[in-house]
């Protein structure tokens, strides 16, 4: 496991969505507990959960999924990290990008803490880009 918990927690839900599972158990961290609640605010994920054991806190994720006429139908979550540790990408608040035109949402990092793109320029404040996600 690396050093990038922002790549890492991009990863597990990823993988779990491409795998058609449901849920997904994710090593906890503040920076994760807060992009998971924008995604539970945006409508990425259905629920979160804070689960203890053996002494060490998870994030229990329930991925959104509808079902439509012929059987269950997956919102396939397209996540882009754009930050990273090597490499950190800035910019103001009127040079964050718009994903699909405004569908997809822009998470960053700011100096009154993490928000979405459409936050940032109602606040009218730049930061850290840390992903894309539609």
């Amino acid at each position: 496991m690396s050093k990038d918990t922002i790549g890492n927690l991009l990863t597990y839900i990823r993988n779990t969505d491409m795998n058609k599972k449901r849920t997904v158990r994710i090593p906890y961290t503040k920076i994760g507990e807060n992009i998971i609640k924008i995604l539970l605010r945006e409508g990425f994920i259905e629920n979160m959960r804070k689960h203890l054991e053996n002494n060490k806190c998870f994030l229990v994720l329930t991925l959104r999924h509808r079902k439509n006429r012929t059987g269950q139908n997956r919102i396939i979550l397209n996540l882009k990290q754009i930050s990273r540790p090597g490499l950190r990408i800035y910019s103001n608040y009127q040079g964050i990008p718009r994903i699909l035109g405004g569908m997809g949402i822009v998470i960053l990092s700011t100096s009154r803490g993490l928000m979405t793109d459409r936050e940032a320029r109602i606040e009218r404040i730049g930061g850290e880009i840390l992903c894309y996600i539609w």
